[in-house]
């Protein structure tokens, strides 16, 4: 019996590579699984390798170009009518739009869509309003709106964007959840640990904070760099911090560190100057750009900040969670519905600047807290987004679509 077919499209491959790691090889057993995303075409043969399914190129901007997003419609369109999939599933805001009005032109039966975040919600004027004019058009193509959080499925409802019919939130949110063998300080052995701490010049007695995501405004880091300065006392080759009490088995840290994991990406969402100073300039702030593993960096670490302005369920928090670390996070949906205060994390308002410094004081110098939140961190993680979990949610989800049109 021949298995039905599934399409996954996201705008970049990096989504596939990131995002639903893993995910395309175990549906697999069940589907004829394509994954379709733009260039470069080197990723999409990573995706090939590891997942073991076929992949298509099809050209998708990030940004609203009428042209190439009628040029793509075109392209999965006769993608969809040569392949005749069961079932197409859509990631990311640019690959929604264009794959789902493809694939219902095309009469695909089951057309979804997962909701990873809402960029929009940062935009004002005309721009928010043409943004979710093509959100709500978006989800009228769809059949079935998967929003990853809790959060999410909240704001879609308030703004109006489609009826409660049509959304769902599969398991406890997250659109991969986490592999936790994968994610553990026990794949990390000592030895790497002391060759990255002696490459970023990281004392053995230093309290790292780690940021892992793209560094960009409405990621937080004109906050956090801000923030780190006021505490560490600026830009000063002898800048240190001095906390009132220890942090861990009773040792005193000497300096605080912040490490920024991730690319720049100044022509969609630059710095602000004086950050981009702090960061070349502070010599107790270390960028590492973007790593394909982050569990080194990770494991270096003693809190993660991640002090965004907007996330679906940002698998950051559960990867730092996974990895035994406490963490900092604004009151965004995802963030707030991964981390409970007091219990493996604090949270803060979004943009706060002043409450972000007092938080991280009070995470580097309140011991007991810090101890608390560190022994809750992975057991909250384990129990509650082990990725075997979500993937068969996923699964029975696509298998209660059945085969009629709808």
């Amino acid at each position: 019996m021949l298995k039905p077919k599934l399409i996954r499209i996201t705008t970049v491959p990096l989504s596939l590579n990131v995002l639903i790691k893993g995910q395309l090889r175990f549906m697999k057993a069940h589907f004829e699984v394509l994954a379709v995303s733009s260039g470069p075409e080197e990723e999409l043969k990573e995706v090939e390798r590891r997942e073991g399914v076929s992949t298509v190129q099809v050209k998708m901007t990030r940004s609203i170009t009428t042209l190439q997003d009628l040029k793509a419609v075109w392209q999965l369109y006769r993608l969809f009518k040569k392949e005749k999939p069961h079932i197409v599933h859509t990631h990311t805001p640019k690959a929604g739009t264009v794959g789902m009005l493809a694939a219902k032109l095309a009469g695909v039966p089951h057309r979804l869509h997962t909701v990873a975040g809402l960029p929009l919600l940062e935009a004002t004027g005309a721009k928010r309003k043409l943004l979710d004019t093509v959100e709500k058009f978006t989800y009228s193509c769809a059949t079935k709106v998967y929003p990853n959080s809790k959060g999410l499925y909240d704001i879609i409802l308030q703004q109006a964007y489609c009826k409660a019919t049509k959304l769902k939130v599969i398991a406890k949110g997250s659109s991969n959840g986490i592999d936790t063998t994968h994610f553990n300080t026990e794949q990390i052995s000592n030895n790497q640990k002391e060759v990255l701490r002696s490459q970023l010049n990281i004392q053995p007695n230093d309290f790292v904070y780690v940021f892992v995501g793209r560094l960009v405004g409405d990621k937080g880091i004109n906050e956090l760099v801000k923030a780190f300065t006021r505490q560490t006392g600026g830009d000063s080759k002898e800048s240190h911090s001095e906390p009132q009490q220890s942090w861990g088995e009773g040792i005193s840290p000497r300096t605080t560190k912040l490490l920024l994991v991730g690319p720049f990406e100044s022509e969609l969402d630059p710095l602000q100057p004086q950050t981009l100073h702090q960061i070349q300039n502070n010599p107790n702030i270390l960028t590492v750009g973007f790593q394909k593993d982050v569990r080194p960096y990770l494991a270096i670490s003693h809190a993660l900040a991640f002090p965004s302005y907007r996330e679906g369920f940002p698998n950051v928090v559960m990867q730092a969670g996974a990895m035994g670390l406490p963490a900092i996070v604004t009151d965004i949906n995802g963030c707030n519905e991964i981390i409970e205060v007091g219990k493996n994390g604090l949270v803060i308002p979004v943009k706060d600047t002043d409450v972000l410094f007092e938080k991280m004081q009070q995470l580097q110098t309140d011991n007991k807290l810090y101890t608390q939140l560190q022994q809750n961190a992975r057991p909250m993680i384990c129990e509650r987004y082990e990725q075997r979990v979500v993937w068969e949610a996923i699964l029975e989800e696509y298998r209660t679509l059945g085969g009629e049109d709808q």
